[in-house]
């Protein structure tokens, strides 16, 4: 760490800004996750002793039992962590394992279900406190894989934010007292497949996306009281992917990608630049690096799977001829290399590709250039829905056994071991890595890793 002027100053001033936080200044063994897939939306962790190996008994610091069902990933703040679920008084369906048709279900349940959010205790999985935000009989079916709690909150610090698509938001302070919330007309969805795009803030803003056949919109609301400040209708099509805003050299954008396009509107709403050439179901995350955006699309009917990385500066339709690999502000596209489920992971300067039926890639993220293409995670017989991170050299990929097969982070696929959880469980949301440890939620229970 760069050594800084004015030490004890500084000593000071930390433990200031820390005590707002309810963290220890002597403690590194805390960070913040704030939102779906960490900073940046890249998910990479920077604790200086992440576990590496664990399994249902090994490295494990707590579990703890989850009511319901919910897919959506835990955030963290200091000592907190914060997830939903929601939880049928009737019985539900479990899911099958791996990447399958068949799994549409148009029938609305008929049961009571209780949507509910908690907050843990990072140290020990108490549950400090917990709120029931609605009650009632769903007035929207979902795919048999979703679930009606699959988008990850948000938090600033101060709030925490939880987003069910086809209910509202409910906001609280970090000691759950509720502060606002906003209630939506629930809205059809693909086949009745349900919504999964989280919340995302920005400065005084939280902006929310509802991408459904019915009546789409991006909406812009003041983080604080819940007003709404903006709202875009946008064309009715279905979309599962999270918004992510990009703060490049030359302005801020919220990028949008969706179902056959993706657009980028500026702070006031605004279409700055849009293109078509996705897949025809988008779930992936958008995140930058080094000045350039990268954006995915590989739903696994379509011809085109596209991953695009862009400059910014664009305006108008940049969309690209599909006999094309670039033009004045698509850097490069390759069209079949992008996962369906899982977002990519950009990790020391290598773009890692996971496929949901287990097969690996690694790419230049500058030119696009494959350093390795399409190999096959060994003795896997699982698919993989949840998208991989990284830390201590090393990259970490959960199929819904609840494996992790790690590998070391480099230009050939060196697989180092695979760790396993209770066989129980199915694991398709994406973990969270607070400070030194990982969090991972599975079908039953939330687990907190830690190296011994």
């Amino acid at each position: 760490m760069r050594r800084l002027p004015y030490p004890a100053l500084l000593t000071v001033f930390a433990a200031f800004v820390f005590s707002l936080t309810g963290l220890n200044a002597n403690d590194n063994s805390h960070s913040n996750w704030h939102q779906f897939r960490g900073e940046g939306a890249r998910g990479i962790g920077t604790g200086d002793s992440l576990p590496e190996h664990w399994s249902a008994n090994q490295n494990i610091a707590w579990k703890v039992d989850l009511p319901g069902r919910g897919w959506s990933s835990p955030v963290v703040w200091g000592n907190k962590v914060f997830v939903n679920t929601v939880i049928n008084s009737g019985e539900s369906e479990d899911p099958k394992k791996g990447l399958y048709f068949g799994g549409n279900r148009l029938d609305i349940p008929q049961t009571i279900h209780t949507w509910k959010v908690y907050c843990l205790d990072l140290k020990d999985g108490a549950i400090l406190w917990e709120q029931t935000v609605h009650e009632a009989n769903p007035e929207t079916s979902i795919h048999l894989k979703n679930s009606y709690a699959s988008e990850t909150p948000t938090t600033d610090g101060k709030n925490v934010y939880f987003y069910f698509g086809n209910v509202g938001v409910f906001v609280f302070d970090l000691d759950g007292k509720p502060l606002w919330s906003k209630r939506f007309e629930p809205r059809q969805t693909r086949h009745g497949w349900g919504t999964a795009a989280s919340p995302i803030l920005h400065g005084n803003r939280l902006y929310l996306l509802n991408d459904n056949d019915e009546e789409s919109w991006l909406m812009a609301l003041d983080k604080n009281s819940g007003k709404e400040i903006w709202k875009v209708e946008r064309e009715p099509e279905s979309n599962w992917s999270t918004p992510y805003v990009w703060e490049n050299d030359l302005r801020t954008e919220i990028i949008v990608p969706a179902t056959n396009k993706v657009a980028s509107y500026d702070l006031d709403g605004n279409e700055l630049w849009s293109f078509k050439g996705m897949s025809s179901i988008t779930i992936a995350t958008p995140y930058s690096h080094d000045g350039l955006l990268y954006v995915s699309s590989g739903y696994v009917g379509s011809r085109h799977k596209p991953i695009y990385a862009i400059r910014p500066g664009a305006t108008g339709d940049i969309s690209i001829d599909e006999t094309l690999r670039s033009n004045d502000y698509i850097v490069w596209c390759d069209w079949r290399a992008a996962p369906y489920n899982p977002s990519t992971l950009l990790y020391e300067d290598q773009l890692y590709v996971l496929l949901d039926r287990g097969m690996l890639s690694s790419m230049d993220p500058k030119t696009g250039a494959f350093h390795f293409e399409r190999e096959r995670i060994p003795d896997n017989t699982a698919g993989f829905t949840a998208s991989p991170w990284a830390y201590n050299g090393k990259v970490f990929y959960l199929n819904e056994n609840s494996e992790t097969f790690v590998y070391k982070a480099g230009k050939s696929p060196e697989l180092l071991h695979v760790n396993q959880l209770a066989e129980d469980d199915m694991g398709m949301a994406t973990p969270a890595i607070a400070g030194n440890r990982l969090l991972i939620r599975t079908s039953a229970r939330m687990y907190c890793i830690a190296a011994d």
